[in-house]
């Protein structure tokens, strides 16, 4: 990824074109017309997947989008959220620190030693699902959740060129994924059937810290016991049933956004 790139008079043309236009996307919809005509332009592939997780590594949404009819088994594969090639390749690359962007060439005359991220082991999957080749990136560790992206099935091998436009295109790739998760989720889940209090609030953002009952009561000068029941009503109010969907779906509902202001209230 460290040679140097020029675009050409078109492709600076492709790039902007694209940039302008997904400035203007609110919606699924509008993300979707996007990535099937200006994004296509640029970088043409087959499939693109993008996953959102949470602050701490939970997977929050998972965005699949293709222009032609994608079998059910196929789709499975690529974008299952319990163990897809994406969510895959994902932690892979999360997990073993492998160099973004990167690409894999899965073609008959590829060369395994070539293959960026230590993603040569998912070269024979890859050509298994007949889709040849692949481009990946993803953002850092931030407070507002991670996002990664894979295109698979360009039409042709990727090169550094590819792996450069999607760096260029990555924060608007997660800005927006991020904004279709939030507005899908609200449509999901609705509004609350009241607001969180103040202590719930607290109880929240200690648990999202990874801190047990005990612990948050020692923090909050209450019993563990104490912390329990709060933590039972906020599952019912939540409507979830264990301390990690508590945590995802406040995340989902932008409550720790707001746990700031519910405490200076309160104090």
């Amino acid at each position: 990824m460290e040679q140097l790139v020029i675009l050409s008079n078109l492709e600076q043309e492709y790039l902007l074109h694209a940039i302008e236009a997904v400035l203007q996307v609110q919606g699924a919809r509008q993300f979707f017309l996007w990535t099937q005509g200006q994004l296509q332009a640029l970088l043409p592939h087959q499939v693109l997947v993008g996953l959102q997780f949470g602050a701490q590594e939970e997977l929050q949404h998972i965005e699949c989008l293709h222009g032609t009819v994608l079998e059910a088994g196929l789709r499975h594969r690529l974008c299952s959220p319990d163990d897809g090639l994406a969510l895959r390749l994902a932690r892979h690359c999360r997990t073993n620190g492998g160099r973004l962007p990167a690409m894999l060439d899965a073609g008959p005359h590829a060369d395994p030693l070539k293959a960026g991220a230590g993603l040569a082991a998912f070269q024979g999957e890859l050509r298994e699902l007949g889709l040849e080749n692949m481009l990946l990136h993803g953002s850092e560790r931030l407070p507002g959740g991670t996002t990664f992206f894979v295109m698979f099935g360009l039409p042709h091998r990727p090169r550094p060129r590819h792996a450069y436009f999607l760096q260029l295109l990555l924060p608007y790739l997660h800005i927006t994924l991020q904004r279709i998760s939030r507005q899908q989720a609200q449509e999901r889940f609705g509004t609350l059937t009241r607001p969180v209090s103040a202590r719930e609030a607290e109880i929240l953002h200690w648990v999202r810290e990874g801190k047990s009952n005990e612990e948050i009561g020692i923090i909050l000068s209450i019993s563990g016991l104490t912390v329990k029941n709060h933590l039972q009503r906020l599952y019912r109010l939540l409507g979830v049933s264990n301390r990690a969907q508590a945590v995802a779906r406040a995340i989902a509902l932008q409550l720790f956004d707001r746990i700031p202001l519910l405490l200076a209230r309160a104090a």
